[in-house]
């Protein structure tokens, strides 16, 4: 007991247990109370290491036994300064130091009497801001003597939590003589029914209305810290209810055997395992408008640094206002219980209800029905019932302290509550900060593509314009009149050849060769719009053709395709007059094209047969090769002559001709 489980995790740390004291002659059976301060030291610091030293630390408890648990508040601290003065001594051989705390101590207590704060180190308000609207759960499941199981890794505040409970039942931290074993029952042996009240005194009021209400009567037991060696205990059929508290996981593994509830201080939860329980202990509308308020008190005054006390050091919310509410609380419900009593035990026509005129009903629906049902079976009840007055309510008021229905305000404050409680600030502090910089850099990202992007549009658009302003000023300059002569200044025939411009009547060089068979306007001015794209079509189509120059070549070749044609026919005419004159001029004419286009640029003879003349391909002149051919065309020609004039086609040479580069033959032309 004075070595808790998981001491050794920490330099300093305190243990509260109960013990019992057994009957004697002089003394009947009552408990004792036990605190420990345990410390801890490397052992190798030791100045003197006693054989019984084996370990590499040395831990080890110093114990007070005290009579009542009131004392605590007070032996605590001169505990802790007497263990660090003897640790600090490192030689625990030396036990001067413990004699003379010893000997002082029966002196302090019994001069500061019953004056000192019984509540010394005692914080209601931690655990309020701990267990919020659960507080007054727990307040009601004690009275309703289940099998409360505490759990925590730090003892000294698993026992300060489980005394801090019962310290709300006012005056029961001095009447726990029957805690330490379940088969004490002294309370109740001596326990006498109150004749007087005097209202003027709080102690004598608060005997009247039967606090305090005995929890730890027979069949139950207290043992702030429990360890392993009493499960038996409290495994016990006699054992019908405890408030026990351990330091011991083991415990959490086999909840449901040994506790009704469980809290666990470690994860700030509390699990029912009793359905019946659950129900018993939900809390009505007025019950959670009360702690809510209670709740809001101590959460605006709070501060972490001075936690036991006020931030603005008034009376709000502070230790006495806390009590204060508790007492008022449970005054109220124990007066409300005698309330209604009286309403079902008298009859209707016989009850006297004209000092409440305000009181509607039942005032203990307000404290929830099935609550009251399972506090009737318990036995702190059945003492209470037995020695109180039954007209109690007309001591204090049987009403709630905050009685009336379900309201806005209700919700509101509790959904406010609620919503501080998930404590959102602080939990999504640092996902706040991730997602700022995430937002940020994405921020940064879509800006910078975004800019890319437009200045891209922006190029694009430019250069567009540029083109399309080098398009129109390419449209606006003058177009070059469609050409009609050739590149050797042969005149084109509208039809897309050339025409002959004779210059004298037989005359073998008056048409020249083309490049090409026909004649076109020329070609616009290649912008290439893209690399790769070829002409740019944009450009093409925004150029229109001027019609007028077209016009003006297309009159000038007619002009001279007319004179052309005059002067054939004038040619024409004086071919006939002298027929063989002119065909051996054009043999000879012919041949010598041809002869002089053997593998070089010829000018090119005119071979004359016939009426007709035609324009043949260039290095088409040819020599007849022999004599019998030369007859025959002779004799041709002849019948020819007979016939009258005609137009006919030149004969092609045999393939062993040679070829004049350049020569132009007169192939047929139909005049």
């Amino acid at each position: 007991m004075a070595l808790s489980d998981g001491a050794h995790t920490s330099m300093e740390d305190f243990s509260y247990f109960t013990l019992q004291q057994r009957v004697t002659s002089q003394h009947p059976a009552t408990s004792l109370f036990g605190i420990s301060c345990t410390r801890q030291l490397d052992a190798r610091q030791l100045l003197k290491r006693p054989d019984d030293v084996t370990r590499s630390t040395v831990q080890k408890s110093l114990v007070v036994i005290a009579e009542s648990p009131h004392y605590f508040g007070h032996l605590r601290e001169k505990l802790s300064v007497v263990t660090r003065a003897w640790f600090e001594q490192k030689d625990f051989t030396d036990v001067e130091i413990l004699k003379q705390f010893q000997e002082s101590l029966p002196n302090s207590l019994q001069d500061a009497g019953d004056d000192r704060d019984p509540y010394l180190g005692l914080s209601l308000r931690e655990f309020i801001h701990e267990f919020k609207h659960q507080t007054l759960v727990l307040f009601k499941c004690c009275l309703l003597q289940p099998k409360m199981l505490f759990f925590g890794s730090r003892c000294e505040r698993l026992c300060m939590m489980q005394f801090a409970l019962i310290s709300l039942i006012p005056g029961l931290i001095r009447r726990l003589e029957d805690c330490a074993d379940p088969e004490m029952d002294s309370y109740e042996r001596h326990m006498t029914k109150p004749t007087s009240l005097k209202t003027s005194e709080r102690s004598s009021l608060l005997a009247y209305m039967g606090l305090p209400l005995q929890i730890f009567g027979k069949g139950s037991l207290f043992g702030p810290y429990t360890p392993l060696q009493q499960l038996d205990l409290l495994a016990d059929y006699g054992t019908k209810s405890y408030i026990v508290g351990s330091t011991n996981s083991l415990l959490l593994q086999q909840k449901d055997r040994y506790s009704d509830i469980l809290i666990n201080l470690d994860e700030s939860t509390i699990t029912i395992s009793s359905s019946s329980l659950r129900s018993a202990l939900a809390l009505s509308a007025a019950d959670r408008r009360w702690i809510d308020f209670l709740t809001q008190k101590v959460s605006e005054n709070w501060d972490d640094e001075a936690p036991s006390r006020p931030r603005t050091h008034g009376y709000m919310g502070s230790e006495e206002f806390i009590r204060l509410q508790f007492e008022e609380y449970l005054l109220a419900l124990l007066s409300a219980t005698k309330y209604h009593k009286y309403l079902f035990a008298t009859p209707y026509h016989l009850r006297d209800l004209s000092a409440f005129p305000d009181i509607d009903g039942d005032p203990t629906f307000d404290f929830n029905e099935s609550w009251l049902d399972a506090w009737k079976t318990t036995g702190s009840f059945r003492l209470w019932d037995k020695y109180t007055d039954d007209h109690l309510f007309d001591i204090v008021e049987p009403r709630h302290p905050t009685a009336g229905g379900l309201s806005m305000d209700d919700i509101n404050r509790r959904l406010n509550q609620q919503i501080a409680d998930l404590h959102l600030d602080d939990r999504l502090a640092t996902s706040r900060e991730a997602i700022n910089k995430h937002l940020a850099t994405g921020h940064k990202k879509v800006s910078t593509a975004f800019n890319t992007l437009w200045a891209d549009i922006e190029t694009l658009r430019e250069a567009q314009r540029r083109r399309h302003q080098d398009a129109l000023d390419r449209s606006s300059q003058p177009q070059p009149p469609l050409s009609a002569t050739s590149p050797r200044g042969n005149p084109l025939s509208p039809l897309g050849g050339f025409l002959a411009s004779p210059s004298t009547p037989g005359s073998t060089a008056g048409l020249l060769p083309s490049p090409s068979r026909f004649a076109t306007f020329e070609s616009p001015e290649k912008t290439p719009s893209t690399p790769g794209r070829g002409f740019d079509t944009a450009a093409l189509r925004a150029r229109a053709p001027d019609l007028t120059g077209a016009q003006a070549a297309v009159g000038a070749a007619g002009v001279k395709a007319g004179a052309y044609i005059s002067s054939w026919g004038s040619w024409a005419r004086e071919t006939r007059r002298g027929w063989g004159g002119a065909g051996r001029s054009g043999e000879n004419g012919g041949g010598l094209g041809g002869e002089d286009g053997g593998g070089e640029k010829s000018v090119g003879g005119r071979g004359v047969h016939d009426v007709g003349v035609g324009v043949g391909g260039a290095g088409n002149g040819f020599v007849a090769s022999e004599a019998k051919e030369k007859e025959k065309e002779k004799e041709k020609e002849k019948e020819k002559e007979k016939q009258g004039p005609k137009v006919t086609s030149p004969r092609k040479s045999k393939r062993g001709s040679k070829e004049s580069i350049g020569g132009d033959g007169i192939g047929r032309l139909d005049a």
